[in-house]
């Protein structure tokens, strides 16, 4: 188990600056973690086959043209980290972007029915969004906060892992982005955390949400938006199409499943038990919306690893004020370790 006192990371400067200071603080731990992720996508039970590291790393470059067309600065960012930590970029994408390049992989191998499982909460009325952060249980060990301060832009804070450029998050003008995972058959596209960083570069959020609609995705995610004056999107948002929900009177809740036919259509064969995780899910949250302890709370919702499919656990969790500039975060399981507040 890991969790307890959040490791953060404070950097200022330009997208080179970010991201020498994200690499060379964090070099071993995103050394181990792509060792981590480049495991996983070679196992038949997440690309579909047991595939090569060769063709992993190739499925990762054919993304790199798509990233640095939708964001030279991020792109920027990303090979600066890479460099930091002695990795290449493509290596950068496969610890960054893992469940979106695994669409990827699949979409040249075959289906395999994976998991990733994220609950979340925009409530407008109570003027908070939350979420669960759950992937392979090992990606526990290399949660970080980032709070980086750009020289052209809005600062963030944004919850996510050692060579990830960002994963949920909130920023200065009171926009805050969060995630779960969709399961599709992607494309050489744009992995998911840099649709959440472009994101939060914005400073309005009908342009936070512009961002994810012209996204060339690599793979299929839910892009949860909130903005300080009480109005939250929901965006589907898949490898060809996105559906978008506007939320202001009433709370919204999404977990790992799509709720519109037009995206449905494009999703990839699931886990019998991700189905009924996912629906379950979605049922507790709808039902404990307005009561966060009791959101957290759910064994379902909060995950531990013991005797869970493809060992998928909460490993981390965030709750974002908008309006007061506040981001509440906790590592690992919800109430097995503190709260911690961070503010803009």
């Amino acid at each position: 188990m890991h969790g307890g006192e959040l490791r953060v990371l404070e950097i200022f400067g330009d997208s080179t600056d970010l991201g020498r200071g994200h690499g060379t603080e964090c070099r071993e731990m995103i050394r181990a973690y792509l060792d981590d992720r480049m495991v996983l996508s070679t196992q038949e039970r997440w690309s579909g086959r047991t595939v090569d590291r060769g063709l992993i790393i190739e499925c990762a470059a054919d993304t790199l043209v798509a990233h640095e067309r939708y964001s030279p600065e991020l792109y920027t960012e990303m090979l600066a980290m890479a460099d930091a930590a002695g990795i290449t970029a493509e290596e950068a994408v496969v610890v960054g972007g893992f469940t979106d390049l695994i669409d990827v992989v699949r979409s040249r191998v075959g289906a395999a029915p994976t998991e990733d499982d994220c609950t979340a909460i925009i409530n407008p009325p109570k003027g908070y969004f939350a979420q669960t952060w759950d992937m392979h249980a090992s990606a526990e060990e290399f949660v970080v906060m980032l709070k980086l301060d750009p020289l052209m832009g809005p600062s963030v804070i944004v919850q996510t892992t050692a060579g990830c450029l960002g994963q949920i998050g909130l920023n200065e003008a009171g926009i805050a982005v969060g995630i779960n995972n969709l399961t599709s058959y992607g494309r050489p596209g744009v992995t998911w955390p840099f649709v959440v960083r472009k994101a939060l570069c914005q400073t309005d959020l009908d342009e936070a949400v512009a961002v994810v609609m012209e996204a060339e995705l690599a793979g299929g995610h839910n892009f949860l938006l909130m903005g300080p004056h009480g109005v939250g999107y929901n965006i589907e948002a898949m490898p060809h199409s996105r559906q978008v929900t506007q939320v202001t009177d009433r709370p919204y809740v999404h977990t790992n499943h799509c709720l519109f036919q037009e995206t449905a259509a494009e999703e990839a064969e699931r886990l019998e038990a991700s189905v009924v995780s996912s629906d379950l899910r979605l049922e507790l949250g709808e039902r404990n919306a307005d009561d966060l302890d009791s959101f957290f709370a759910e064994p379902a919702i909060s995950r531990r690893a013991d005797g869970q499919p493809h060992e998928v656990a909460t490993c981390g969790a965030v709750v974002i004020e908008p309006g007061t500039r506040t981001m509440r975060s906790t590592w690992g399981v919800p109430g097995a370790n503190p709260w911690e507040a961070f503010r803009l």
